[in-house]
């Protein structure tokens, strides 16, 4: 009886601890010195002429990221960025990336870089589109298109580095707010 009680309590534990990490198995919500962790590009580092800036904000209770600027097709630019690396290993059952955003009713991009993506121009995009209430996107690895032939024709999880959101590809004005953004299983 009493091996029997022990193995129930180890497989509700297992289960309770799968069910745990089932759902997102690396998230960032924007808080705890986010500038830590994000940083700002833009295709100035490639002789374009895009502006912007991020700020790590609060409002009623919640973090988020605020981009903001103009993107400029001028001088072979167009992207306006904030990326975060990807520890190596730490997403290697991903099925995909959400993001929490809101913004002014703009499409926008996902693009993640792995140990392939060895040119600044290379990397997997996927698009979604953002409304003026906060929502959550899911989007699926297969949605990501690569960059050019060179790359492996799907992102393979455990060679994520680095997970970037982005304004990119035509002239806008850009302002995104992403509150939470991880990987899902």
């Amino acid at each position: 009886m009493k091996k029997l009680f022990i193995s129930t309590i180890i497989t509700l534990l297992a289960a309770v601890t799968s069910l745990a990490g089932a759902e997102n198995i690396m998230q960032d919500k924007f808080d705890n010195q986010p500038f830590l962790r994000w940083a700002y590009f833009s295709d100035q580092v490639m002789g374009g002429v895009s502006e912007g800036r991020v700020e790590f904000l609060e409002q009623a209770g919640e973090s988020f990221a605020r981009m903001t600027g103009s993107v400029s097709t001028e001088n072979n630019g167009g992207f306006i960025q904030i990326r975060t690396d990807v520890a190596s290993g730490s997403v290697d059952s991903a099925a995909g990336v959400y993001v929490k955003v809101r913004g002014n009713s703009q499409r926008y991009f996902v693009h993640l870089r792995t140990s392939g993506t060895l040119l600044p121009w290379q990397y997997y995009q996927a698009e979604f589109d953002v409304s003026n209430d906060w929502q959550i996107i899911r989007l699926p690895l297969s949605d990501f298109k690569r960059s050019g032939s060179w790359l492996r024709k799907a992102v393979k999880p455990s060679s994520i580095r680095s997970l970037g959101v982005l304004a990119y590809g035509r002239e806008h004005e850009a302002e995104i707010d992403v509150a939470e953004i991880g990987f899902y299983q």
